[in-house]
């Protein structure tokens, strides 16, 4: 029987991005380097999410996934903009966030995530938050 006569279960792209986000600032708590450069407001990860549906498949489902597995629900394209502390290891924070991202919302929303884009958008640091008009070097 078709997908759309049985029925389908739906993730929104809304709720994907917030669950990204909710892990990514997980991930980022993990760190004790200097995450109080970042002032508040700014330390919540941007996610942008868009979900496409899993493929129709033909012919009977295989359960010979690891146990406890269930099918994918669809798959993801994302984008997280951070804004870190520095100096820091961004270099870590950046592969902490994308491999939290990538497993815990496959287990919690079913979407696979296919393409994961993590990107620094900004940089705080002690000497940034004097003022805005002096020059860091």
């Amino acid at each position: 029987m078709p997908r759309r006569e049985r029925g389908a279960t739906t993730v929104a792209d809304r709720v994907v991005a917030k669950i990204a986000a909710q892990v990514a600032r997980e991930a980022l708590n993990g760190f004790t380097e200097p995450t109080g450069h970042v002032p508040p407001g700014h330390r919540t990860p941007h996610v942008t999410a868009v979900v496409r549906g899993a493929p129709e498949r033909n012919g009977p489902e295989r359960a010979d996934g690891p146990a406890g597995s269930r099918p994918a629900l669809g798959h993801a394209r994302m984008r997280i903009a951070l804004e870190l502390g520095y100096p820091s290891d961004i270099g870590a924070q950046c592969a902490a966030v994308r491999r939290e991202v990538t497993e815990r919302v496959a287990a919690w929303a079913g979407v696979e995530v296919s393409d994961l884009v993590v990107g620094v958008e900004r940089l705080h640091s002690a000497h940034s938050r004097r003022t805005e008009r002096e020059r860091v070097r």
